[in-house]
């Protein structure tokens, strides 16, 4: 299992399922663990799920993905002081949502 610390300076677990669960998909194999880390520390964008209360999707984009240039983000849970990995997934698109970070002002 892995920790890692977010922007905030959260402490999010990356358990060894759900790193072989994202590893599992071929487009991921050469995007984790540090490319998940990477954007849980410095993301573009986090955004409040809107189907999971309790879930956060992290955003960076990356040029030189598996399958050409695109956004990853990295679904993580958070419940009861317990946050961690639930997913994460390449996309051409941020989901919709409360923008957590950057603030707004």
């Amino acid at each position: 299992m892995l920790t890692i610390r977010d922007y905030a300076g959260a402490t999010i677990r990356l358990t060894d399922e759900r790193l072989s669960h994202i590893l599992s998909r071929q487009e991921m194999r050469l995007m984790a663990p540090e490319r998940l880390a990477e954007t849980l520390f410095s993301p573009e964008q986090v955004v409040q799920s809107r189907s999971d209360p309790e879930a956060r999707l992290y955003y960076r984009h990356y040029q030189d993905t598996p399958v050409g240039p695109k956004h990853l983000c990295v679904v993580v849970a958070d419940r009861a002081a317990d946050a961690f990995v639930l997913t994460a997934y390449v996309t051409d698109t941020r989901k919709g949502g409360e923008i957590l970070w950057p603030a707004r002002s």
